[in-house]
């Protein structure tokens, strides 16, 4: 599996949907292969929501792999 973290999608007409993912790198060839096949790409969420996107209607995707931010000392 690989690494989680958020992916932000935006759609024609000055939309975006920002979702936390477990496996980036999934979600990402999922997207390029629906970009070729000009169908509905669907997502699930950490939450196990899932989320249909329209791969004709992409604009962009930024993808923000998730980063240790724990915050104390360390020895």
């Amino acid at each position: 599996m690989g690494n989680g973290g958020k992916m932000r999608i935006g759609i024609e007409g000055a939309r975006e949907l920002e979702i936390e993912i477990d496996d980036l790198e999934t979600a990402a060839q999922d997207l390029e292969t629906g970009l070729t096949d000009r169908a509905i790409v669907w997502i699930t969420d950490t939450k196990g929501d899932r989320h249909g996107i329209v791969s004709a209607r992409l604009a962009f995707v930024e993808i923000e792999e998730a980063r240790d931010r724990s915050v104390g000392f360390g020895l």
